[in-house]
């Protein structure tokens, strides 16, 4: 459950609450009672540690994969100037 902070505009008090993203906002300030009592914008704080999704997929940028070797010698057939297409399943159509 996220936490939301609230400030009264009459008094200053602020306080945080732990409250359901479908629950219904304060709207009373406890401390003077106004209805002057309203939710603040504030920035998520959590961080990613550890060797997670992180580190181990998106850290070090989005390289190029390498094609498997069965691929690779395939093509390297085809660049070599084979016979016939025949001789190349990859550049067979379908």
């Amino acid at each position: 459950m996220p936490i939301y902070e609230y400030r009264c505009g009459s008094c200053g008090y602020e306080k945080e609450y732990l409250q359901k993203v479908n629950d219904a906002p304060v709207a009373v300030c406890p401390a003077c009672g106004s209805d002057a009592y309203a939710k603040l914008i504030s920035a998520a704080g959590f961080q990613l540690k550890g060797s997670g999704w992180y580190a181990t997929d998106f850290k070090n940028g989005s390289k190029p994969k390498s094609k498997p070797e069965t691929e690779a010698a395939g093509e390297s057939a085809c660049a070599a100037g084979s016979p016939t297409e025949s001789a190349c399943p990859a550049c067979t159509p379908d």
